[in-house]
């Protein structure tokens, strides 16, 4: 099983440039499919979700072709088959094939998809909203058959602004008969790239960005080409990488506003950003003070870098405070940064209390999850001696060559049998 090994304490240079965003191209590729024609997405991440997605496209009869930074896919000869669990369960972001396949046959059989274990992330927001447009649904064992005559639209509140379940019933409710209306929905940018794609091949949809998204349903849709919106969550993490280690080190290629709850809190610790059109620099880092940090959805700080924040705020003179309101498993990075010579006490595994400045010192490690994963590479860059991750399969999902990015800049970190 390959590891990560990184050496920490070495000053980095250079520039970082940021990929195609995981999150909004999970959602892209089956979106893809609810037209009959051939779409290209541009500017997709190259990452083992990527391939999982890809595995299931072919099961459907869909023809895909991976180019280096692109995808194309012909739904020309697709055919609609049931997705087994060993293929679902590879990546949560399988659930999206619920939506695009309710939506283009009114019929769907596939088990209940996987993912990183960071708590429960039930779909019952996804069902309600499928059932809403007239679909029924039968669940034995994991295993879900959501099928409809026709599919109507309706007016559906979200109890929560769930990410997965916008984009879900936007993927079924383009094709379906008159108007939906989606009220208290996700915020993300995410949201609105999917959305400016399914317009981009003749859907109806305006309001995506803001919490009521109307969809107004179309007979059919076409092929399209589209570019992949930057990745906010992989810019934040080499971003907090360079406030810990930049001498003059650019992210490139982000939007800063997609990750101003981030950099607005960095600069509150007292973190020096230059902050540019598309990219974000550190050109030296400074001393730092302890921050309080909340996780809520967009536009407010994302738990996806809540993980990657706390091996900064060991770094940072006082207690810094973070509540994780999301996800009830997102601390399990924790038990080895607390390995590794962090003082943090965590309560109701919600709240946690990071007690810095503290030197931190390689040790083996675990990644437990895709952010978590994060978290263990940024601790090794920073600690003193060698730092080995093992169950890195959870990193290599979200961050493309993120050891290759790392070395080029000055990072002493391989990858390891």
């Amino acid at each position: 099983m390959s590891r990560i090994r990184v050496k920490g304490g070495y000053e980095l240079s250079g520039e970082i440039r940021v990929e195609g965003a995981k999150n909004s191209a999970v959602a892209l590729i089956p979106a893809a499919v609810l037209c009959g024609d051939k779409v290209l997405l541009e500017n997709v991440p190259n990452i083992s979700d990527i391939g999982a997605l890809s595995e299931i496209l072919a099961c459907l009869g869909v023809d895909v072709s991976r180019g280096e930074n692109s995808i194309s896919i012909d739904s020309s000869k697709m055919s609609n088959k049931i997705i087994t669990c060993e293929l679902s369960s590879k990546l949560r972001a399988s659930y999206y094939f619920m939506g695009a396949l309710l939506g283009k046959y009114k019929y769907v059989n596939m088990c209940f998809p996987g993912g990183c274990s960071i708590g429960e992330r039930p779909i019952n927001l996804h069902l309600k909203g499928f059932e809403k447009l007239g679909a029924t649904i039968e669940e034995n064992d994991g295993n879900f058959i959501i099928k409809a005559d026709k599919l109507i639209g309706d007016d559906i509140f979200l109890d929560v602004p769930s990410v997965g379940a916008t984009i879900n019933i936007m993927l079924a409710a383009v094709l379906a008969k008159g108007k939906t209306v989606i009220d208290n929905a996700a915020m993300e940018p995410e949201i609105v790239d999917v959305a400016s794609f399914l317009n981009e091949m003749g859907a109806d949809i305006k309001g995506a960005g803001t919490p009521k998204i109307e969809i107004v349903g179309v007979d059919e849709l076409h092929g399209a080409t589209h570019s992949v919106i930057p990745d906010r969550i992989e810019a934040g993490t080499y971003v907090i990488i360079a406030s810990l280690l930049g001498h003059e080190l650019k992210v490139s290629g982000l939007v800063p506003g997609h990750i101003e709850s981030l950099t607005s809190k960095l600069e509150e610790a007292g973190v020096k950003l230059e902050i540019g059109k598309n990219y974000v620099r550190v050109d030296k880092v400074g001393s730092y003070k302890a921050i309080d940090v909340k996780t809520v959805v967009y536009p407010g700080f994302p738990t996806d870098l809540q993980q990657p924040l706390i091996p900064f705020l060991t770094q940072c003179h006082g207690v810094s405070h973070v509540e994780e309101t999301i996800y009830e498993n997102r601390f399990m990075n924790i038990p080895d940064t607390v390995k590794m010579g962090a003082k943090i006490d965590v309560v109701d595994n919600t709240y946690a209390s990071i007690h810095g400045k503290t030197a931190l010192v390689g040790s083996d490690v675990v990644a437990t999850d895709l952010r978590g994963g994060a978290s263990m590479v940024i601790c090794g860059l920073i600690a003193d001696g060698v730092t080995t991750i093992s169950n890195v399969g959870h990193i290599l999902r979200g961050y493309q060559d993120i050891v290759g990015k790392l070395k080029n800049v000055g990072a002493k970190i391989e990858i390891v049998d």
